[in-house]
């Protein structure tokens, strides 16, 4: 028998269940790492990593967690919508027309260079900014270097700077040479913060340190930290940590058997004929496909998932809608059994990373990638199923 039952409120083909009390967990588990002084500042953005963003800042929120970072300015004023008392920070580049947003829904905003921030100053609206500073990730922010160019955010009359900020490039590994450069990058910050301070600006928060960079970097002294995957307990296998802190899983992905037939040996399952029994093969059909953000490069790959309570692989070209698995070894499938593609099913266990691992990627993109269509189901307590 399937050790899984269908939520009731939910009849469909395919969904995400979310378990808020391992978020909740996962917070509490970061803060314990963090020095004294340093606060974690939530990063929910795309939608929270495909957990839904409202659902999860509020269980955050619950968790006395009043400091959240999105990337688009739409993103914070969705949330502002729903929560007044928390700080918002947009990491991401706005551009000045839509400087009003800013305002009107008091979200802070990250300078990505000289000219952006004469540009938003220019507006007119009184805007709170943190200043990002290029140590060494080539993405977006001032040069460390350029420090006129940074300093003269200061004198811009309506921007009221509330921080400094950079970004680290391989904090996720511990090979010396990436080690290195992440010194470099940290005394390259700290060299533009005290060249700040010496000339009498307030610089306001400092915050430097992700996912990675809190479990590696464990004793930079900052005023916040910036968590995204490590909140949804999506470490990558890949990347290297000094301490393995003890996460949980909070998104599981679940799909419906739609078919169970029997394939004769030689005949081929799905597009491309890319695979061919090599025996009389149980197949079923299952309601999900690349449509919903599970990777086609999965295809051929031998990606494993659960059903019943047995790990079987998924075979041939995953398709839009649907895709297939090898279930002779599993025990009765049929019509309505539920498939895990991502949590538990009794003993067994998929995690995000062994999906990330088939599909060649890192788990915020599987996650991220989960598509709209796919209804999310919160859960607490024994109901988690992650």
């Amino acid at each position: 028998m399937n050790n899984l039952n269908m939520p009731p409120e939910y009849g469909g083909r395919a969904w995400i269940e979310i378990d808020l009390d391992a978020l909740a967990f996962n917070a509490a588990e970061i803060r314990s790492y963090l020095p004294d002084g340093c606060k974690l500042m939530a990063v929910i953005k795309t939608n929270a990593y495909g957990h839904g963003m409202i659902k999860c800042v509020a269980r955050l929120h619950e968790e006395g967690i009043d400091e959240f970072a999105v990337a688009t300015v739409m993103e914070g004023v969705l949330l502002r919508e729903s929560f007044s008392d928390i700080e918002i920070l947009v990491l991401g580049y706005t551009h000045p027309k839509d400087a009003h947003f800013l305002h009107t829904y008091r979200l802070s905003q990250i300078i990505v260079d000289g000219a952006h921030a004469k540009e938003l100053d220019e507006k007119g609206f009184a805007l709170r900014v943190h200043i990002g500073i290029d140590t060494g990730m080539c993405r977006l922010g001032i040069l460390a270097q350029n420090l006129g160019e940074i300093e003269s955010v200061f004198s811009r009359k309506n921007l009221i700077v509330d921080g400094i900020a950079t970004h680290f490039a391989v904090a996720d590994s511990l090979d010396k040479a990436d080690v290195a450069f992440t010194k470099s990058q940290i005394d390259s910050y700290y060299s533009v913060v005290e060249s700040l301070r010496s000339k009498g600006h307030d610089v306001g928060k400092l915050h430097m340190q992700a996912s990675y960079g809190i479990f590696n970097l464990p004793n930079i002294k900052c005023d916040y930290v910036r968590a995204g995957i490590a909140l949804y307990g999506a470490l990558g296998n890949d990347n290297e940590v000094l301490v393995r802190p003890n996460l949980r899983q909070v998104l599981s992905l679940r799909a419906i058997v739609a078919q169970v037939r029997w394939v004769d040996s030689g005949k081929s399952v799905s597009y491309g004929r890319t695979f061919k029994a090599e025996s009389p093969t149980k197949v079923a059909t299952v309601s999900i496909g690349y449509a919903d953000g599970v990777p086609r490069q999965m295809s051929g790959k031998d990606a494993m998932v659960i059903v019943n309570g047995k790990k079987v692989p998924i075979i041939g070209r995953i398709c839009m809608d649907m895709l297939m698995i090898d279930v002779t070894e599993a025990d009765d499938v049929k019509t309505g059994d539920i498939v895990t593609f991502i949590g538990r099913d009794g003993d067994e266990v998929v995690l995000c990373e062994d999906l990330a691992a088939a599909s060649n990627t890192i788990t915020n993109d599987i996650l991220c990638r989960l598509g709209g269509r796919l209804p999310r189901i919160y859960l607490c307590g024994d109901e988690g199923g992650g």
